[in-house]
């Protein structure tokens, strides 16, 4: 037993003594410098840009009722960046923001894209006077565009499928 309890002492003398020593040959070290490292990064104003079509079903001339519609126009901009929709005029020869055309070959069907769901203002290009506006968040921002067509086109628009290219450009 008492060769078993000096084994054991001895064991633990020479394990401190290696700690011990290895301590100490870290304050060996001669002398100690520092300075510090600069980290930066800067976040660009960045966005992203999505449309769902705008399909306005089947229009009736006879019915002599406008036909409505709706569209989704979703940005997606980095925090705290100002953006700006607008749709243009769209591909019909002679369109305007006010009166925008889609067509079937040679024959037109005219429309109007709106900001609101009364349909009194219209979208366009024009900042600050008929484009939609905000303030990205980083998280996508849903918009609603509001079409209609009018009533009574019969003169203009025979039976056909009607269609249009209407370009949306965001600025930030």
């Amino acid at each position: 037993m008492h060769n078993s309890l000096f084994n054991r002492f001895t064991r633990t003398g020479l394990a401190l003594a290696g700690v011990a020593l290895a301590a100490g040959s870290h304050s060996a070290l001669a002398a100690e410098v520092a300075t510090t490292m600069g980290v930066s990064s800067t976040v660009a104003a960045s966005c992203t840009v999505a449309a769902t079509p705008l399909a306005f079903g089947t229009y009736s001339q006879v019915a002599a009722a406008n036909t409505d519609g709706t569209s989704t126009v979703t940005v997606n901009c980095t925090t705290g960046s100002a953006w700006d929709i607008a749709l243009g005029a769209g591909a019909g020869t002679g369109a305007t923001v006010a009166n925008r055309v889609m067509t079937s070959g040679l024959n037109v069907l005219n429309y109007t894209l709106y900001r609101e769901t009364g349909r009194t203002t219209v979208w366009g290009v024009t900042d600050a006077t008929n484009t939609v506006a905000g303030a990205g968040t980083g998280a996508a921002q849903a918009q609603t565009v509001f079409g209609r067509i009018f009533a009574d086109q019969s003169d203009t628009a025979p039976i056909g499928t009607y269609t249009d290219t209407v370009a949306v450009d965001v600025t930030f």
